[in-house]
C-alpha cells in the first residue's frame, strides 16, 4: 500500500500533479491538502476510474494531520508562482514560511515519509525542510529530496532539436548543481547516447535549460509560470521514488540532496564546498542510497559552469538555514 500526499494540491502545479498521481497504478491512496479549494479538486478527481482512493482537506478540523497521517510520499508544490521580472529568490520570503510550516506538519505526523520539495526556490527550501526536521529530531537525509527533474526534462527536450531523436526521454542527460539560473549545470558531454552539439549551439542550449522557466513566464504573458511541465517532472520523480520503494533496482535520477547524509556524498561536498547539491542518486527502498560522483568527468566548459553554480548555491543554502534559525519578524 502506498499513500501519496500533495501539499498545495489546488495550485497551478498541485492540480495537474494530483491528476497524474490519481491516475498512477502505484498509488493506493491519495490525500490532498491546501488552504483553499481542496474539496473541489478532490471531488473532481474522485470521478476518475483508477485505483487510488482520494481524500482532501483544508486546514480546519485538523486537516493537515488527517492528510499526512500514514503518508509514504509527500510532494510539496505549495507556494506562490513566479511573476514577471521575479527571480526564484524573490519568492523566498513567502515560500520559505509556507514550506517551514508544512514540513513541521510532516515532522509531527509522518516523519518517515519521503519528502519531495518542489516549492521554489528549491536551493533554499530544501535546507529549510532539513533544518525543521533536525529541530524536531526526525531528520533522515535519505528521505529528503529537492525535485530538479524539470531541468533534466528540459535538457532532454531541448537537445532533441539537434539530435532529432523521436523520443527525447531516451537521451539521458545528467543535470547537476541547483535549481535556478546559473546553479543549473546540464552535462551534455555525458549524454547517453552521446550527442554531438555544434559549438555555436552549445551556449544557447545551456542557457535555455538554465532559464527555461523565464521562457514559459513570458509566453504566458505574466499570467503564470511553468506549472504543467513542473507537474510532469514532479510526477516523474515521485514515480521513480515509489518504484524504488517497492524494490525496483537500477533507478538513478538527479536530485538535490543533503550530501553528508548520503553514501558517496561526502566527497562531492568536499569537492564543491556545499552540503546541498544535485547529482545522479541511486534510489532504493530506504530512499537516497548512493550519490554518484561524476565531477571528474566534466569537460572544461562544464567545470567553469560548476564554479559559477557553487558560488550561487552557497548563498542560497545559507539563506535557507538562516531562515529557520533566525526567522524574520511576523
Amino acid at each position: 500500500m502506498v499513500k501519496a500526499v500533495v501539499l498545495g494540491a489546488a495550485g497551478g502545479i498541485g492540480q495537474p500533479l494530483s491528476l497524474l498521481l490519481k491516475a498512477c497504478p502505484l498509488v493506493d491512496e491519495l490525500s490532498l491538502f491546501d488552504v483553499v479549494n481542496t474539496p473541489g479538486v478532490t471531488a473532481d478527481l474522485s470521478h476518475i476510474s483508477s485505483i487510488a482512493k482520494i481524500t482532501g482537506y483544508l486546514p480546519a478540523d485538523d486537516g493537515m494531520k488527517k492528510t499526512l497521517t500514514g503518508a509514504d510520499v509527500v510532494v510539496i508544490p505549495a507556494g506562490i508562482p513566479r511573476k514577471p521580472g521575479m527571480t526564484r529568490d524573490d519568492l523566498f520570503k513567502i515560500n520559505a514560511g509556507i514550506v517551514r510550516d508544512l514540513v513541521q506538519g510532516i515532522a509531527e505526523n509522518c516523519p518517515k515519509a519521503f519528502i519531495l520539495v518542489i516549492s521554489n526556490p528549491v536551493n533554499s527550501t530544501v535546507p529549510i525542510a532539513a533544518e525543521v526536521m533536525k529541530k524536531a529530531g526526525k531528520f533522515d537525509p535519505k528521505r529528503l529530496f529537492g525535485v530538479t527533474t524539470l531541468d533534466v526534462v528540459r535538457a532532454e527536450t531541448f537537445v532533441q532539436d539537434i539530435t532529432g531523436e523521436k523520443d527525447p526521454s531516451k537521451t539521458v542527460i545528467p543535470v547537476i548543481g541547483g535549481h535556478s539560473g546559473e546553479t543549473i549545470v546540464p552535462l551534455f558531454s555525458l549524454a547517453k547516447p552521446k550527442v554531438n552539439i555544434p559549438a555555436d549551439k552549445l551556449a544557447p542550449l545551456i542557457k535555455r535549460v538554465q532559464f527555461g522557466g523565464d521562457e514559459v513566464v513570458e509566453a504566458k504573458g505574466g499570467a503564470g509560470s511553468a506549472t504543467l511541465s513542473m507537474a510532469y517532472a514532479g510526477f516523474r520523480f515521485a514515480e521513480k521514488i515509489m518504484k524504488a520503494m517497492k524494490g525496483e533496482k537500477g533507478i538513478v535520477e538527479p536530485t538535490y540532496v543533503y550530501l553528508p547524509g548520503v553514501t558517496g556524498g561526502d566527497a562531492i561536498a568536499k569537492e564543491t564546498g556545499v552540503d546541498y547539491f544535485s547529482v545522479p542518486v541511486e534510489l532504493g527502498p530506504s530512499g537516497a542510497e548512493k550519490a554518484n560522483n561524476i565531477l571528474s568527468e566534466l569537460d572544461d566548459n562544464e567545470k567553469k559552469l560548476l564554479e559559477a553554480c557553487t558560488k550561487g548555491l552557497k548563498d542560497n543554502i545559507e539563506k535557507g538555514v538562516d531562515f529557520v534559525h533566525n526567522p524574520p519578524p511576523k
